[in-house]
């Protein structure tokens, strides 16, 4: 159950958000083996003058955040960047724009509503 969030510097049309949303999930249910269904994916688009980024970067950079389970082996964080670049490429997004940040959460670190409620 990764925990995503997408945060840019520049407005885009709703069906490019989806579009962009769905690339992540792709990327996700590909190198992680992510049921189908589970997404927990946020966008946020800030202002260019509140998000600031190196001068060689476009409008077009794209901060990917998402957090794991810890223990995923290298192979499979390899293959979620990856899989990350190649789906936002057709969307006009240069491998030079994405930065990407995986943090890997202990289990124990998780907690569901539904643990707290057993029946």
């Amino acid at each position: 159950m990764p925990l995503a969030k997408i945060e840019v510097r520049k407005s885009w049309p709703p069906e490019h958000v989806q579009a962009i949303i769905e690339a992540i999930y792709r990327a996700q249910r590909e190198a992680l083996k992510v049921p189908e269904g589970d997404r927990q994916i946020r966008f946020i688009e800030h202002k260019p003058e509140y998000f600031h980024v190196p001068p060689e970067k476009t409008e077009n950079y794209t901060v990917v955040e998402i957090n794991i389970f810890a223990g995923r082996s290298m192979e499979a964080k390899r293959a979620l960047y990856s899989a990350i670049v190649k789906n936002l490429a057709p969307l006009g997004i240069a491998p030079s724009d994405i930065f990407i940040v995986l943090h890997e959460i202990p289990l124990e670190n998780w907690v569901f509503a539904v643990c707290l409620h057993p029946r």
